[in-house]
């Protein structure tokens, strides 16, 4: 705990001094973070966004509707999550003055040097991280202090992100789980991919190529008993990982997020898909990324949150 505490004080800004002026939730039950079993906290990180830019707001649009907007009691599983999970939120990670594509590498390995040993550390010490982004870029450097574990990796999203560069790079928002797999963090088959409608066809090849399992909105739709059944079958005893990105709800949903599509899931079905899988499996951690706020509009950060407080009851969290 106290190799936690010395990660924090030094890499962190606390809730109450983000632009979000409090912590996840608000949560009235204070918790230590010694006494903690999820553990939140922030990567505001919009770097290498290629379209649609707000990136960086994410955390606080999730935090600002948590505590300001949405009560903590979840009505369609008549439970609390204030009674139900100990939450403790460590703020925002300190960035670096990172405007300067010139310095997009230095600001890549700042992060290595920072995101692993704390989700390491947190994981060691029987936490969960629910981490908050930011880019899509930031689940490379989640996952791979976790890949130890060789944890299923249930991936929501409009896009694959397995280019194996775009624009020049080799990491950034397009490229993390080509980097996962090239790197040898993990192998394709323990990619389940849901909710992809975007790709071009070497992201296709590459997916089909390491066996990563893809359900698209349109089998989803059409067939959903056949997916619930696979994700209840293959999370079954298994150490599971979650990188959501906003985007794979449909485009009505998500009026902020840089690169919306069509074709995409309503709340409804993600909720389903998230109590399909297996009670008996285990999350190491999650992320959930790619939310933004423009114009006070916080139905995204909305949407994030009520996401994340039917994630947090599971049996599997």
């Amino acid at each position: 705990m106290t190799k936690i505490l010395d990660l924090v004080d030094s890499f962190f800004i606390t809730p109450e001094r983000t632009n979000a002026g409090c912590s996840f939730g608000d949560i009235d039950m204070k918790t230590s973070l010694n006494d903690a079993n999820i553990v939140f906290f922030g990567i505001p990180l919009e770097l290498t966004t290629s379209f649609g830019k707000g990136t960086c707001r994410g955390p606080e649009a999730i935090r600002s509707t948590s505590a300001h907007q949405i009560e903590t009691f979840v009505y369609d599983e008549k439970k609390d999550i204030k009674e139900i999970a100990k939450i403790f939120d460590l703020g925002d990670l300190k960035l670096p003055d990172y405007h300067d594509s010139g310095k997009i590498d230095s600001i890549f390995s700042f992060l290595d040097e920072r995101i692993p040993p704390l989700v390491k550390e947190l994981s060691t010490s029987k936490k969960k991280p629910f981490i908050l982004g930011g880019e899509h870029t930031i689940t490379y450097f989640c996952f791979k202090a976790l890949s130890n574990s060789q944890p299923l990796l249930i991936h929501f999203d409009a896009h694959r992100d397995l280019k194996p560069e775009y624009n020049g790079l080799k990491l950034c928002h397009t490229t993390p789980f080509y980097r996962l797999i090239e790197e040898g963090y993990i192998e394709g088959k323990n990619i389940i991919q849901i909710g992809i409608r975007q790709t071009d066809q070497d992201e296709n090849n590459t997916a089909e190529k390491n066996g990563v399992v893809t359900f698209d909105p349109w089998e989803i739709k059409n067939n959903f008993d056949k997916v619930s059944t696979y994700i209840s079958k293959v999370t079954a005893n298994r150490s599971i990982y979650i990188s959501f990105d906003i985007d794979v709800y449909d485009l009505p949903y998500v009026p902020c997020t840089g690169t919306p599509e069509p074709f995409g899931l309503d709340p409804f079905e993600i909720i389903k898909i998230i109590k399909s899988i297996n009670d008996t499996a285990y999350l190491l951690g999650m992320d959930l990324v790619e939310v933004s706020l423009k114009n006070d509009d916080y139905r995204e950060g909305t949407l994030a949150t009520h996401t994340l407080l039917r994630i947090i009851p599971r049996k599997y969290v």
